[in-house]
C-alpha cells in the first residue's frame, strides 16, 4: 500500500484508495483535461473536489502540492522509480499520463513535437483569451462600460477559432486520424466558450464549421462525457 502521508495535501483531502493516483480537480476546462484523458486511459485513479468557491486552492496544504493555487494537480503514487510523484499544470499532467502509458502521444519523435505544440498552443492562447472572453462577458467584467477589452479578447479569440479552423481542414483531429492530448486539451475551452460563457455569437463561432463538427466529434465520446463532470460537484 502506498504511503502519502509525507504530502500535506493529504490532510486536506484524505484518500480512501491512497495506492490511486490521486486528482485534486473541479470540472473547469483545466480541471476536466486530466479528467478526461483519465478516463480515456482507464486508469484507476480517486478524485477529490477542490471547491475554488471556497478558497480551497489557497490552505497551506494545498499550496504545499501546487504553489501556484490552481486546479488540477496530482500525486501519482507510482511515478518514476516507483516513488510518489506530485504534479501540478494540466498540460504537464497530459504528457506525463501520456508518456507513462504510451497513449494519446504519438511516439515518432516529428510527430510527437507536433502534437505537443499543440497542447502549447492550447495552454498559451486559447485558454487565457476564452477565459477573458468568459470574464468581459459573462462574470464581473460585463459591468465595465468600457469595451474595448472585452472586443479585444473577442477579436484574438476569433483569430485562435481561425487557427483551429484551419489546422482541422482535411482533418478528423488535431493530428489527423489519431485523437491526441492536442484535442483533449482544447475541447473543454471550446465547448466552454459556447455553453457556459454564453459567446458563441459574440465570436461568431458559426464562421468555424470544422471546429464545430471536430468539437462534436469529441464529445461524443464516452470518455469525454464522464470526464467532463469528474469530480462530481456536490
Amino acid at each position: 500500500m502506498a504511503d502519502l502521508s509525507a504530502f500535506p495535501i493529504t490532510r486536506q483531502y484524505p484518500p480512501v484508495h491512497p495506492d490511486r493516483l490521486q486528482l485534486y480537480s473541479l470540472p473547469t476546462p483545466n480541471g476536466v483535461k486530466v479528467s478526461i484523458l483519465l478516463e480515456e486511459l482507464d486508469l484507476a485513479y480517486e478524485p477529490h473536489l477542490v471547491d475554488i468557491g471556497k478558497n480551497e486552492t489557497w490552505t497551506p496544504d494545498y499550496l504545499s502540492l501546487n504553489p501556484n493555487g490552481k486546479i488540477p494537480a496530482i500525486i501519482d503514487p507510482d511515478g518514476p522509480g516507483g516513488q510518489p510523484l506530485p504534479l501540478f499544470e494540466s498540460g504537464a499532467i497530459l504528457v506525463y499520463l501520456a508518456e507513462k502509458t504510451g497513449r494519446f502521444l504519438p511516439a515518432d519523435p516529428a510527430a510527437r513535437y507536433e502534437t505537443l505544440q499543440w497542447v502549447f498552443f492550447q495552454m498559451a492562447s486559447i485558454g487565457p483569451m476564452f477565459g477573458q472572453v468568459g470574464f468581459f462577458h459573462k462574470f464581473a467584467g460585463r459591468e465595465y462600460e468600457d469595451k474595448r477589452p472585452r472586443d479585444r479578447y473577442v477579436a484574438e479569440s476569433r483569430r485562435l477559432l481561425g487557427v483551429l479552423e484551419g489546422r482541422l481542414e482535411g482533418r478528423e483531429w488535431i493530428m489527423g486520424e489519431d485523437y491526441t492530448i492536442a484535442d483533449i486539451a482544447s475541447l473543454g475551452w471550446v465547448r466552454n466558450l459556447i455553453g457556459f460563457y454564453e459567446a458563441g455569437d459574440l465570436v461568431g463561432f458559426a464562421d468555424f464549421p470544422r471546429v464545430a463538427a471536430w468539437l462534436e466529434r469529441g464529445l461524443a465520446r464516452p470518455a469525454v462525457q464522464r470526464g467532463l463532470n469528474i469530480p462530481a460537484r456536490s
